[in-house]
Parts: C-alpha cells; sequence; structure tokens
C-alpha cells in the first residue's frame, strides 16, 4: 500500500515493509528512478533479516511531487556556472533532496535508520550521513559516486541519451524508451529477461511522473559538484558497493568514494552494471544484511557508552 506525507509542500509517496519497531532501512532511489525498481525480493529479504523497510519516489518522480512549473533546465548551463564557480540556478539541489528524506523519518517517527542509497540516491545519503549523523546508524552507497560527471567523461554521453526522453510520450513510446535505456546500462552478468524489462517499464508510466523531472534531478547532481570534502566527516559504517561493467557511474568512482570515507568497505561485483536486477538480489541482500547486522552491534555498544557516560555524573554525587 502506497501511503503519503507532505512537509513544506513536498508530497512523497512512500511504502512500508515490516514491523516498525525493528531497525530501519531506508532506500533512497537514484536519478529519474521510481521506488518500484527497489525489488520487491530485496525489501522481502530485509524484513526478513529483522528491519523495518522504507522506500519512497524522491520529488518528480512517481507520485511525487513534481516540479513541472520549474521547466526544463540547461545541464550545460549548470555545468558552466559551476566550473566558474558561480551559483547554479536550479530548481532544487541534492541537499533539498537530502531535507525530503528527513522529513520522511519525522513523519514514520524514526529517530534514525540505516540509508541505503543507489546513484544518485547514495549521494543524497551521502549528504545525510556527513551531515546529520545522530539520524542515520549506518550508510550503503550503491554504484554512487562522491561527484558529479564531468562533460568530457563518456558516462555523461549516456546521461545525455538518458535525458532525451521520445517524442510523443506516450505509453508504447515510453515503455520502448525504458526497456532500451535499462539494456543500455543493464548488468552483462546478470541481465533480466523481456518480461522483466517490459514490466518495470510499464509500472514506471503506469505511476506517472514529469518526463522533465529526470533533467531537473540531473541539474541537481551537476550543481553539487565535487562532495570529497562531506565524504570525509562520514563516520558511521559504511559499505560501497559498485558493478565492475557500470557503463554510467564507472568502478573507480565507487573506489574513490569508498577510499574518502573512513573505514569503508568496498565491494565490487563483477558483472553488475548500473541497475538492479532481480537475479542479483541473493548477493546484494547478502552483502547488506551482514553490513547492517555489524553496523546495528557497533550502533548499540555506541548507546551503551552514551548511556553510562550520561549517568556516571549521578553516580559520582550520590557518592557525597
Amino acid at each position: 500500500m502506497t501511503y503519503f506525507t507532505t512537509a513544506a509542500g513536498i508530497r512523497l509517496a512512500y511504502e512500508t515493509f515490516g514491523d516498525r519497531n525493528h531497525p530501519a532501512v531506508i532506500l533512497i532511489m537514484g536519478l529519474g528512478a521510481q521506488m518500484r525498481v527497489w525489488p520487491d525480493t530485496l525489501c522481502q529479504r530485509l524484513v526478513e533479516g529483522g528491519y523495518f523497510v522504507v522506500r519512497f519516489d524522491n520529488r518528480d518522480v512517481g507520485d511525487s511531487s513534481d516540479f513541472r512549473h520549474q521547466g526544463s533546465p540547461s545541464l550545460l548551463r549548470t555545468w558552466l556556472q559551476h566550473k566558474l564557480h558561480r551559483k547554479p540556478d536550479v530548481p532544487y539541489t541534492l541537499k533539498d533532496m537530502s531535507r525530503d528524506v528527513l522529513a520522511l523519518l519525522d513523519e514514520l517517527q524514526l529517530e534514525n535508520a540505516h540509508l541505503v542509497g543507489a546513484s544518485m540516491g547514495g549521494m543524497i545519503a551521502q549528504i545525510l550521513a556527513a551531515t546529520k549523523r545522530k539520524r542515520v546508524r549506518s550508510l550503503t552507497s550503491i554504484m554512487s559516486a562522491g561527484r558529479a560527471p564531468g562533460l568530457p567523461d563518456p558516462d555523461l554521453k549516456i546521461l545525455l541519451q538518458l535525458a532525451k526522453r521520445p517524442t510523443p510520450f506516450n505509453r508504447e513510446a515510453s515503455v520502448r524508451y525504458t526497456m532500451r535505456m535499462n539494456r543500455l546500462i543493464g548488468s552483462p552478468a546478470y541481465p533480466m529477461d523481456e518480461m522483466e524489462l517490459r514490466q518495470l517499464a510499464e509500472t514506471s508510466f503506469e505511476r506517472g511522473g514529469s518526463p522533465c523531472g529526470f533533467k531537473r534531478q540531473l541539474v541537481a547532481i551537476t550543481a553539487a559538484g565535487d562532495r570529497s570534502h562531506l565524504l570525509q566527516k562520514i563516520k558511521v559504517p559504511t559499505l560501497v558497493i559498485h558493478g565492475s561493467d557500470d557503463p554510467l557511474i564507472p568502478a573507480r568512482l565507487g573506489a574513490d568514494t569508498a577510499a574518502a570515507i573512513r573505514k569503508a568497505k568496498l565491494k565490487i561485483i563483477r558483472g553488475m552494471g548500473h541497475d538492479l536486477p532481480p537475479a542479483l538480489v541473493p548477493k546484494l541482500s547478502k552483502l547488506l544484511l551482514k553490513h547492517l547486522a555489524r553496523a546495528e552491534k557497533k550502533w548499540h555498544k555506541r548507546e551503551a557508552r552514551r548511556l553510562q557516560a550520561a549517568d556516571q555524573p549521578s553516580n559520582d554525587s550520590s557518592r557525597h
């Protein structure tokens, strides 16, 4: 069942799985992708592992608020403004999108959660892990990076292809476009069959969203630039997962992300591209559950030390 929350005028659509009394895992999806791209089987495996799972549509995607009134921004202009050290004029920023996650946590009355972000979602999760430490138990950054792609990079050519939506944007054209793009960025060793590709594409079309939402999110990524300074502030247990065959964000950027975060663990998956195919769920869920269990132990140890320190003054005063 889909629920909705509104904070600061932004409507977010979300779904939950499992027991609300269990530690929460927030799944943050990537550029132009809806929450349903997170496989149901992955959500279920996390629930079976003892977690309360939340996935949601970012702003400008699916059933969440769209910003079509902001029009279609220029990627080139945003990039040039950033390079010239001018504040880019963008509809919203990644920091704004990170505030959406905090609003969702507040709506669900969650003091903190484990954050799992894919692609752009990883970037949003990184910002929160660096700036809102008390709200984050752990970070998992999947097929993401600590900086925006530069114009000369080959991965940007794929981004530009993704940004070119078909005209007219009807059902069949949209489905063909989504299937073609998913093949382009997909995992060579874990390919989705035609039925899986079509089902994902049809779900994306049926749940709506603004055709230019992708571009507005893309300029938010571009305007964010290099976040290496933020990555160095992350102290929570961190796992970086990346595909060796990612055509959109090369594996070297995943390695750079892990190197910038203190004690982060890096896992390169052979044959993985820039997607979350059903065939990859067993491997991903195993990595996630191991990381989350380790992070939970550290969290509880830290909380025990904090409570002990808080009790210390009263214990000392009782001796006098």
